[in-house]
């Protein structure tokens, strides 16, 4: 049996939608009917063939990892799903048997393999996956929502990283997942939360999708004086470095207050200089995120969104997946929020 998948079938820029084999579920592996996918900035690196895309990808590989879908088989005995069910996954398929895991760490598990990346992806009618990263979805949440947790799992973990109420935020990046992270800061009462970034559809995109922040477009305007005009006279609390950009985590480290906490998301380039007197001095916290906790992170998602937190305006374009291309270019552009795509015929 024959189905629809984007693969990266040759090594250079671009993808192609091919006629491949439905996977077969291996032992304790369900196989999932995509109802809706996702499209990631690491897939926007494969796409595009970047230098990380080079060193990592094994071509020909289906890609993607962001989706929602339906339970069509099961191999295997499950308590906690069955056929029919609607779910989301996480994305790193981890060893369950190293220290970490073992000490329910799972999100530090040094082998961890990327769906998409270092295996089999779910850019794909149907994609076979491991039942211990299922999520089972609440049927009252938007699907299209569940198909963006992976990102919001980002935003989530790095953002929930300290304690926010009453705080003062920075965040550099406003890409969807610092813009989600502003939505949830807010939501976790932080006082004042500003966003950075160079581009004005972005800050844009940020204002639409959380209207209390307060954006800085770091070209034209002085983040000291908008800081001096929000009462903000010691620093910043808490930073997330969303934005993978050195000159961004400087600003953050000259606007922090003595003891502030900063959580990294962003991939910063290898040498990344930084001023660590700043850091040892002013007595401060600096956290590395990856990923999600397993599965905490996901359950603090979806009690948000039940509980009245909307990040739906970060959902910019919506395309059926047969129009994938628009929708990559569309992503390079950095002309869009996340973008959707429909496998439902």
């Amino acid at each position: 049996m024959k189905m629809d998948a984007l693969v990266k079938v040759k090594p250079e820029r671009g993808l192609w939608l091919e006629r491949v084999d439905v996977p077969v579920p291996g032992p304790n592996e369900a196989l999932i009917k995509i109802h809706k996918t996702a499209i990631c900035g690491t897939d926007v690196h494969i796409y595009d063939w970047n230098e990380w895309a080079q060193q990592t990808i094994k071509t020909p590989m289906t890609i993607g990892h962001e989706f929602v879908g339906e339970i069509v088989e099961i191999n295997g005995h499950s308590d906690a799903f069955k056929v029919g069910d609607l779910v989301s996954a996480e994305g790193h398929v981890v060893c369950n048997t190293c220290r970490n895991c073992r000490a329910g760490r799972r999100h530090l598990c040094p082998n961890t393999q990327g769906i998409g990346v270092n295996r089999t992806g779910i850019f794909a009618e149907y994609a076979a996956i491991p039942l211990s990263n299922l999520w089972l979805c609440d049927k009252n949440i938007p699907e299209e929502l569940y198909s963006i947790f992976d990102p919001f799992g980002n935003a989530t973990h790095t953002a929930l990283s300290y304690d926010l109420v009453g705080e003062d935020v920075l965040i550099t990046g406003a890409g969807p997942i610092g813009i989600m992270a502003a939505a949830i800061a807010k939501y976790a009462g932080a006082r004042k939360v500003f966003i950075t970034n160079r581009s004005q559809f972005r800050l844009d995109l940020a204002k639409k999708v959380c209207p209390s922040v307060i954006t800085v477009n770091t070209k034209e305007q002085d983040l000291k004086q908008l800081m001096r005009e929000n009462g903000i006279h010691e620093g910043f609390d808490v930073g997330l470095e969303m934005s993978g950009n050195g000159t961004a985590l400087n600003q953050m480290l000259d606007n922090m207050i003595n003891g502030g906490k900063i959580a990294l998301l962003g991939l910063l380039p290898s040498g990344t200089p930084i001023d660590w007197n700043k850091v040892i001095f002013g007595g401060m916290k600096l956290k590395g995120i990856y990923g999600r906790e397993m599965f905490e992170t996901w359950h603090k998602m979806s009690s948000m969104i039940q509980g009245g937190l909307d990040i739906s305006g970060i959902i910019t374009h919506r395309f059926n997946y047969k129009d994938f291309i628009e929708g990559f270019e569309l992503m390079c552009s950095g002309k869009s929020g996340k973008i959707v795509l429909n496998w439902e015929k």
